[in-house]
């Protein structure tokens, strides 16, 4: 059953009465759907609101956008309903849909990918090959959206690309390396801690911040936000036992086949015993460009981040836990159906690359 007059009438209410454009405004990303749970959910989009110039003696010129994030959200809607969206004054391109969580163990599909800021022709790729593919229920981004998350000229780029895509479903990314820690992921993305979680029908998903560099120039402050981090992490997982599936993803991955990264992320490799005592079911990670799948004491391990930054080579894959490691860009479509959970690697041409499932433990 399709609720279509609340959230028209709703939105379309918000944009009338907030005067949301002057002459030198207009929309440079989404709208898009972030947050949703089984009642609730939030629907928002970017204003440019000017450009802002700079110009040295020589004449060069430097141009950067100011940008404001409108939203509105929804609560008391009903689980595992699609919704379509109307925000009123953009028009054809302000519609879109989604669809909110099942409150029980329904089927559903989602999609993970990663590192997408660079090279946008193959990160548009990518995108029309998901699309080819059909629209899932809710998508993990596992980092590295943008080249620099604090450069305001590079989100309407990420989010143009992404148009489609995102204006059909829900979204749930991670923090990498290079958004940089940036203010735009909390306006944009995630109201308050960069980690979280969520339930959606029988699975229960983790999101955790893994990027500490950027938290402070200071290691005492990145020690205290970490552990801050991983009591919570705890707390989460014991909480989510009766799950039939956890999924925890991060950018930065504790293994890796690039044998020049390998080593770099220990306070990732130091989460992996307490993912085996709470029975995570799978692992997604990003940071490394290409597609790696590792199998470690029960648990799945596997990076996506072959969303269009330049490819790494995978010279020197772990032994005894490696089950496929491949310099290519791609993305993970994941069906969950009862107490079984299908994965299968897409390159971007269309190719499958892999394919397992597990079963609920």
């Amino acid at each position: 059953m399709r609720k279509l007059i609340l959230l028209f009438a709703a939105i379309a209410a918000i944009v009338l009465t907030s005067g949301l454009f002057t002459a030198a405004e207009k929309i440079v990303g989404g709208p898009f759907v972030v947050g949703v749970t089984g009642k609730a959910a939030r629907v928002a989009w970017i204003v440019k609101e000017d450009e802002v110039s700079l110009r040295t003696v020589a004449g060069n010129a430097v141009t950067s956008p100011s940008l404001r994030v409108q939203a509105t959200s929804f609560t008391d809607l009903q689980p595992n309903t699609r919704y379509e969206y109307n925000v009123g004054l953009l028009g054809e391109s302000g519609k879109g849909s989604f669809k909110t969580a099942p409150a029980d163990a329904q089927p559903f599909r989602f999609l993970v990918y990663g590192d997408n800021r660079t090279r946008h022709d193959v990160h548009r790729q990518v995108v029309s090959q998901i699309l080819k593919h059909g629209i899932p229920d809710l998508v993990l981004q596992t980092g590295d959206m943008v080249e620099d998350g604090n450069n305001s000229a590079q989100w309407p780029v990420f989010f143009q690309i992404e148009n489609e895509l995102l204006r059909q479903t829900a979204f749930f990314p991670a923090l990498g390396n290079h958004e940089r820690n940036t203010h735009y992921f909390e306006d944009i993305f995630h109201e308050g801690a960069p980690y979280y979680s969520f339930d959606w029908g029988n699975a229960h998903f983790t999101v955790i911040d893994s990027d500490i560099a950027n938290i402070s120039r200071h290691e005492r402050e990145q020690s205290i936000f970490w552990n801050e981090q991983t009591r919570w992490l705890e707390e989460d997982l014991l909480a989510n036992q009766k799950a039939d599936f956890r999924f925890v993803m991060a950018h930065h991955p504790p293994f890796t086949a690039v044998a020049s990264r390998q080593g770099n992320n220990q306070h990732m490799t130091a989460l992996t015993p307490m993912f085996e005592k709470y029975h995570v079911s799978a692992a997604f990670f990003g940071h490394d460009h290409n597609y790696q799948h590792f199998f470690k004491n029960g648990i799945h391990y596997v990076t996506t981040g072959g969303g269009g930054a330049p490819l790494y080579d995978v010279s020197k894959p772990p032994e005894g836990i490696t089950l496929k490691a491949v310099r290519i860009e791609h993305f993970v479509s994941v069906s969950v159906d009862g107490k079984t959970a299908r994965f299968q690697a897409i390159a971007i041409d269309g190719r499958t690359i892999e394919e397992f499932q597990i079963e609920a433990r």
